[in-house]
C-alpha cells in the first residue's frame, strides 16, 4: 500500500519524488515519533479537537496544534518566507486618509481631509510596527484610567497646549497618562456636565436617562473620552466620532482607553449609518461650522437622530453667537426648518430635540422630504432632504420599552422572532466555546498540562471587540449576558443584509462597512476580531483575502485574538496567510458532519 505521505507528497512534487525529499519524510517521520513518545498514552488518543456544546480540554487542543504544525513541516510551508515589518513611518498609519494625494486628485475646501479609499492605493503588504515604547495596554478598568504615554501618539507639547479642562481630567506623568475617574469629577466636571444635560431635558438626574429612552449617542469630537466613559458608567453606549488627525488622535486615545470610537468627518458625505440610529448626538468644542453648506451638516444630524431624540452643543463660541432663550440666525432658521424643539439653554450647553411628527417638515415645506429611504449609507454624498419619515422605525424613543426588542419591534425589521431566539441561543452556546480557547496555554509548552479542571480565562481578558460580520448582534447580547468587561464594534458589511438597524435598536454600537476598503481606526486598537462567514462573502464581492488579513493585522492588537469561523477551504487558506505573518494558528473541526471550521489565532508581540 502506498504511504500517505509520499501521495502528500506526489500532490506537490508529482507522482516521482526526488530522493531527497524522501530522505526528509523518513526523519520527519522520525521525529513524530520521537515527540509523541514523549506523551502518554491518554494525550496521544485525540489529535482533532472536538467542538460541540463545548470544546475539549486544552490537553486535546495542544495535541492538535503539534499534529498541525509537523503536517504544515511536512508538506514544505516552512518554505514560505514571512511578510516583513513596515517601515517606521508607518507605525500610525491609517489607509484611505493621505492629504497630499486627496489635494492631488483635486479635493479641496475641506473634502482633502475626508476618507478616499479610491484615491490612496498605497497599501504595502507589510506588518504596521508598534511604537518602540509601546506596552500592551492594562485590563479594563484599569486601562480607562490609565494608559502607556507610548502607545498614542500625543506630544508633551500638545498635552500642555490642550487647554484648562483637560489638565484638570488629565496627567501626564512620565510614560503614563492618567485620566481622573468620575469619583474625582464632583465639582466642574464631566458628573455636573452631564447631570446638567439630564435636567435640561427634563429629568431629575441622568440615571435616568435610560429610562427617558436614551441608549445609545453619537460623541462628535469627543476629546479625550472622558464623557463617553462617564455615560458607559450608566450602561448608555457612547460611541466617539472624530475626524483623522495624524497626532494627538481623539479616537486612538478612546480606542486605547477601551471606549467606543471610530474615524468619521462632517465634512462632505453622509456617515455609516442608517437613519434613525442615535437617541442622542453630543458636540463639545468639535470645530463644526453647523451652518455651514446650506445647513446639510444639521440635516445630517436629523437623519442620524431618531425621533424625539436629542443633539447637545456645548462650545463658548455658541456663547458668543446665541442669547438666553433663542439662537441667532441662520442657526435658528435651520433648526426651524428641521422642525427640532429648542428646549433649553444653560451657560455655554444648547439643548435640541427631533421633532415626533413625521408630517412636520411636509407640513411647512422648508426642507424636503427624501422621496426614497435609502437603507445602505455607505460615504454617500450629504443629502439635502429629511429621511426616515416614511420608515416603520418612526418610533420616539420616548415610547420605546425599556428592555430586550419584542415580537412587534423586530417584525418592524422584518425579523422572524424564532430566528432571532434561536440566534442568539447559538452565541450563547458559542460564547462559552470561545472563551475557553482564549488561553495562551494552546500555544505555549506550559509546564502544567492543562485540563478540564482549569478555570475560564478572566472576564476581563479582552475589552474592545469587532464582530465583523455581526448579523443580529447576537455575539454582542452573548457578552453581555455573559457579563464580560467588553464592548462590541458591531460591522455589518456592504452586500450582505443591511441588520445594522436592529443592532443599534439595541443599544449597541455598529457601522456599515465594505471589507473590500480599510476600516477606519487606527492601529492596534483591538483586542479580539470575529467573522463568521467573512471569508465566504468576501469571495463572493471578488475581494482580496490577503488585504483583509493585513487589514486585521493592522487594528489587531499584539498579543490579541482572531477567530474565524468558516468553510474548510476559505480557512486552510486564510491559515496558510496568516502563519506567514507569525500569527499563531490551529484549525478546529468542529466534528458535527459540517465543512464549518474555526480559525483560532493570536498575534504576537513582534518588535523588530
Amino acid at each position: 500500500m502506498r504511504s500517505p505521505w509520499l501521495s502528500k507528497l506526489s500532490l506537490i512534487f508529482g507522482p516521482r519524488p526526488p530522493l531527497n525529499w524522501l530522505l526528509l519524510c523518513l526523519v520527519s517521520v522520525l521525529v513524530l515519533v520521537a515527540l509523541l513518545g514523549s506523551f502518554s498514552s491518554d494525550e496521544i488518543a485525540s489529535v482533532t479537537a472536538s467542538v460541540g456544546p463545548d470544546y475539549s480540554n486544552y490537553r486535546r487542543l495542544k495535541e492538535q496544534a503539534l499534529s498541525d504544525y509537523l503536517e504544515l513541516k511536512n508538506l514544505g510551508a516552512d518554505r514560505v518566507k514571512d511578510f516583513d515589518l513596515c517601515g517606521k513611518e508607518r507605525e500610525n498609519y491609517v489607509p484611505c486618509y493621505n492629504v497630499s494625494a486627496n489635494l492631488l486628485a483635486g479635493f479641496k475646501d475641506g473634502e482633502e481631509f475626508d476618507r478616499h479609499c479610491e484615491v490612496s492605493q498605497d497599501q504595502q503588504h507589510c506588518l504596521v510596527r508598534s511604537p518602540k515604547d509601546y506596552k500592551i495596554p492594562l485590563t479594563w478598568p484599569s486601562g480607562r484610567d490609565v494608559i502607556w504615554s507610548g502607545n498614542v501618539k500625543l506630544s508633551k507639547d500638545q498635552f500642555l497646549s490642550s487647554g484648562s479642562m483637560t489638565k484638570r481630567l488629565m496627567l501626564l506623568e512620565e510614560n503614563q497618562i492618567s485620566f481622573h475617574s468620575d469619583d474625582d469629577l464632583i465639582v466642574d466636571g464631566v458628573k455636573d456636565y452631564s447631570h446638567q444635560i439630564a435636567e435640561m431635558i427634563g429629568l431629575g438626574s441622568d440615571v435616568e436617562l435610560h429610562e427617558a429612552g436614551v441608549r445609545n449617542v453619537l460623541d462628535i469630537g469627543c476629546g479625550f473620552g472622558s464623557f463617553g466613559a462617564h455615560l458607559l458608567s450608566l450602561k448608555l453606549m457612547a460611541v466617539c466620532i472624530a475626524g483623522y488627525e495624524s497626532t494627538g488622535s481623539q479616537v486612538q486615545l478612546a480606542l486605547e482607553r477601551g471606549l467606543p470610537a471610530i474615524i468619521g468627518n462632517f465634512i462632505s458625505r453622509q456617515l455609516p449609518f442608517p437613519a434613525l440610529s442615535y437617541d442622542m448626538v453630543h458636540c463639545t468644542q468639535c470645530g463644526i461650522f453647523w451652518d455651514d453648506k446650506d445647513g446639510m451638516f444639521l440635516i445630517e444630524v436629523d437623519r442620524v437622530l431618531k425621533p424625539g431624540g436629542y443633539l447637545v452643543l456645548t462650545s463658548p463660541k455658541s456663547r458668543q453667537q446665541q442669547s438666553k432663550g433663542s439662537v441667532s440666525s441662520p442657526f435658528e432658521d435651520f433648526t426651524r426648518k428641521l422642525c427640532w424643539n429648542f428646549l433649553a439653554q444653560e451657560e455655554e450647553t444648547f439643548v435640541w430635540q427631533k421633532t415626533t411628527d413625521a408630517q412636520c417638515s411636509s407640513k411647512q415645506g422648508s426642507v424636503p422630504v427624501c422621496n426614497r429611504e435609502d437603507g445602505q449609507s455607505y460615504y454617500k454624498s450629504l443629502g439635502q432632504c429629511i429621511s426616515g419619515t416614511t420608515s416603520k422605525r418612526w418610533i420616539p424613543i420616548q415610547n420605546r420599552s425599556s428592555g430586550s426588542l419584542g415580537s412587534d419591534e423586530l417584525g418592524l425589521h422584518g425579523i422572524n422572532p424564532e430566528d432571532f431566539s434561536d440566534d442568539l441561543e447559538f452565541w450563547r452556546s458559542s460564547l462559552r466555546n470561545y472563551w475557553s480557547l482564549l488561553s495562551p496555554l494552546i500555544f505555549s509548552d506550559h509546564p502544567k498540562r492543562p485540563g478540564d479542571e482549569d478555570p475560564m480565562p478572566p472576564y476581563n481578558m479582552v475589552r474592545n471587540v469587532m464582530d465583523m460580520n455581526a448579523n443580529y448582534g447576537g455575539l454582542n447580547t452573548a457578552l453581555l449576558e455573559a457579563r464580560k468587561s467588553v464592548w462590541v464594534m458591531n460591522v455589518v458589511p456592504i452586500g450582505e443584509r443591511n441588520t445594522l438597524p436592529v443592532i443599534l435598536d439595541q443599544g449597541f454600537a455598529g457601522v456599515l462597512h465594505n471589507w473590500c476598503e480599510p476600516f477606519p481606526t487606527y492601529p492596534r486598537t483591538y483586542d479580539m476580531l470575529h467573522a463568521k462567514g467573512l471569508l465566504s462573502h468576501l469571495a463572493s464581492e471578488r475581494c482580496s483575502m490577503v488585504d483583509l488579513i493585513f487589514e486585521m493585522d493592522r487594528i489587531l492588537r499584539p498579543e490579541g485574538w482572531v477567530i474565524i469561523s468558516d468553510k474548510v477551504g476559505p480557512i486552510e487558506r486564510a491559515r496558510t496567510l496568516v502563519t506567514q505573518l507569525r500569527w499563531e494558528a490551529r484549525v478546529i473541526d468542529l466534528q458535527n458532519g459540517s465543512d464549518q471550521r474555526l480559525l483560532v489565532c493570536q498575534k504576537p508581540f513582534v518588535r523588530k
